[in-house]
């Protein structure tokens, strides 16, 4: 069994866009999954929500995936820069509709401030993907410049929709995203997978 720790986006909570189908999806597999609450989800700060995402991720590292959607892709980001390695690596990171600098949200902008460490967040998980539509909205307008950078800097795997917008424009928009769920286990390491069913 893995756990899986999700970092939700701006004004989002644990019940929207779609975790709720990716928490049962996993679950059904024998999966924990972790969604906190972050704090002040319609003006959240760097710093708060990036300890209460490290407080979530208390399981043993190398059974353990952080998913982020949107900025809760970034709150992943800063949490690996901070990330101490002697505790262990993360078995994966799935970075959905994720910016890696500014794209004209004020109130968003002290995640991207002096950039990232890329380096060191690379360091800290074994694998990464990255889940992207092409016409999202939000990282207009090249959101493959997002994607380029995060599969250069992290040598990340990436897998383009051709639709789909920001994957969750609004936290009460309830999609089925079971590419979210794919990517995740394919960062699962293998002892941490169910046993195959003997049919009997």
């Amino acid at each position: 069994m893995a756990t899986i720790v999700v970092s939700h986006g701006l004004s989002a909570r644990e019940d929207s866009v779609w975790f709720p189908t990716f928490k049962t999806e996993l679950e059904t597999l024998g999966h924990h999954v972790v969604i906190p609450n972050l704090p002040e989800p319609e003006a959240p700060q760097p710093g708060p929500w990036r300890e209460a995402l490290a407080a979530a991720a208390t399981a043993p590292t190398g059974d353990t995936v952080l998913v982020g959607h949107s900025i809760g892709a970034v709150n992943i980001l800063r949490l690996l820069e901070q990330h101490d390695p002697a505790t262990g690596t993360f078995a994966g990171v799935v970075l959905v509709s994720a910016s890696v600098h500014e794209v004209g949200y004020d109130l968003l902008a002290d995640f991207f401030k002096d950039g990232f460490d890329w380096p060191r967040i690379r360091r800290a998980a074994n694998t990464f993907r990255v889940l992207q539509a092409i016409d999202d909205p939000v990282n207009a307008p090249d959101p493959l410049e997002h994607v380029n950078t995060l599969i250069r800097e992290l040598s990340a795997t990436a897998l383009i929709l051709p639709t789909g917008g920001h994957l969750g424009a609004t936290p009460d928009d309830h999609i089925h995203l079971p590419e979210a769920t794919r990517l995740t286990l394919d960062c699962l390491p293998v002892n941490a997978s169910p046993a195959p069913s003997s049919g009997r």
